[in-house]
C-alpha cells in the first residue's frame, strides 16, 4: 500500500468516525438528508463496483432494492432484526443468481433491457401477488427502528463496501474483472469463468443492495410495490455512479452528494419534470463530463500539457 493509498484510508476512516456523530448535531430534517445521502451512497458504490468494472449496465437495482424491503414487510413480526437483514440478503442474493444465470451470457444493449424488464416483471408479479393473495397491494411495517438507527445501520454498511472494494481492487477476483471488461474474450482465453466470476460479484453487490432496501423499510411504516420497486431508484443510481466515476471503488460516492441534493430541489419546485430533468443530467454527465469526477484532474492535466 503506497502513501497515497494509506492517506485516503485515514482521511476515510476519520470522515466516517465525524459521520457517526450527524444524528446527535443535527435535527430531524438533517438526519433524514444523511439517510438518503448513504441510502445512495450505498447503492451506488456496490452498482460502481460490479457495473463499472464489467461496463455492464445494470437497471435491476429496483429489484433488489425492493425485495429487501418486502423481506422487512413480510418476515418482521417473526424474526429478529440481525436475523432479518440476512434474510433480505438471502433473498437478495438468490433473485441476483437466478437473473445472473439468466442474463450474464448477455452484453451490451441487450442486458440492459433484460435488467430492467426483469426489474419490472418482478414489481408486476408482487402487485399482483398482493392483491390477488393477500387482498391488499400495500403491507404495514410496525419496527420500533429510529431514524438515527437507520443512518448508523447504513454508515456502517457503508464502511464494509468500502472495504470490500478495497480488497476487491487489489484481489484476484477483481484483476479477473477488471479483465472481463477490457475484453472478455481474451479473459476466456486466459482461463478464466467468465460467467461464475461475474455471477459472484453480482450477487454479492445485490445482496448488499437488498440489506439497503431493508435497512431503510422501517422508515417508510408503509409500503406498496410502486415505492419499493420505484424504477427511478435505478435510473438515479446509474447516473450519481456516472457523475461521480466508475473508474474507482469509491467514485460513485463522489456524485452521490450533488444529485442528492438537485433531487431535493427538483421535487420541491419541479416536481412534474422530475424524469425530464434527470434526464438532462444524464446527457449532460454522458456528452460533457465523460468519466464523471474522477476525471476531471486527468483531463486539466492534460489541457496543461
Amino acid at each position: 500500500m503506497n502513501q497515497r493509498q494509506i492517506l485516503f484510508t485515514v482521511v476515510s476512516l476519520v470522515l466516517l468516525a465525524v459521520l457517526a456523530f450527524a444524528p446527535q448535531l443535527g435535527n430531524d430534517y438533517t438526519t433524514s438528508f444523511m439517510i438518503n445521502l448513504l441510502l445512495y451512497a450505498n447503492l451506488a458504490t456496490v452498482w460502481g463496483i460490479f457495473c463499472g468494472t464489467t461496463r455492464l449496465v445494470s437497471l435491476a437495482t429496483a429489484a433488489f432494492f425492493g425485495v429487501g424491503c418486502y423481506a422487512v414487510a413480510a418476515w418482521s413480526e417473526v424474526l429478529p432484526w440481525p436475523v432479518l437483514l440476512v434474510a433480505a440478503a438471502l433473498a437478495g442474493g438468490l433473485l441476483a443468481l437466478v437473473i445472473g444465470v439468466c442474463t450474464l451470457r448477455l452484453s451490451g444493449m441487450y442486458f440492459v433491457i433484460f435488467t430492467f424488464g426483469v426489474a419490472e416483471m418482478i414489481r408486476q408479479l408482487v402487485t399482483w401477488y398482493e392483491s390477488t393473495i393477500q387482498g391488499s397491494v400495500g403491507r404495514y411495517i410496525f419496527l420500533e427502528v429510529t431514524p438515527a438507527q437507520i443512518y448508523w445501520q447504513l454508515l456502517a454498511l457503508l464502511a464494509v463496501v468500502w472495504v470490500l472494494g478495497a480488497w476487491l481492487a487489489r484481489s484476484r477476483l477483481g484483476f479477473a474483472l477488471r479483465l472481463i471488461g477490457e475484453d472478455e474474450t481474451a479473459a476466456r482465453n486466459c482461463g478464466i469463468n467468465t460467467v461464475a466470476v461475474k455471477l459472484i460479484v453480482f450477487v454479492a453487490t445485490s445482496m448488499v443492495m437488498a440489506v439497503v432496501g431493508a435497512i431503510v423499510a422501517p422508515r417508510w411504516t408503509y409500503i406498496e410495490p410502486s415505492i419499493a420497486f420505484n424504477s427511478l431508484v435505478s435510473f438515479q443510481v446509474v447516473v450519481m455512479a456516472l457523475l461521480g466515476g466508475i473508474a474507482m471503488y469509491f467514485g460513485p460516492v463522489l456524485g452521490v452528494v450533488p444529485m442528492v441534493l438537485a433531487f431535493e430541489i427538483i421535487s420541491k419546485y419541479f416536481p412534474d419534470q422530475f424524469s425530464l430533468v434527470l434526464g438532462a443530467i444524464f446527457l449532460f454527465v454522458v456528452y460533457l463530463l465523460p468519466g464523471g469526477f474522477l476525471a476531471v484532474p486527468k483531463r486539466l492535466r492534460r489541457g496543461r500539457e
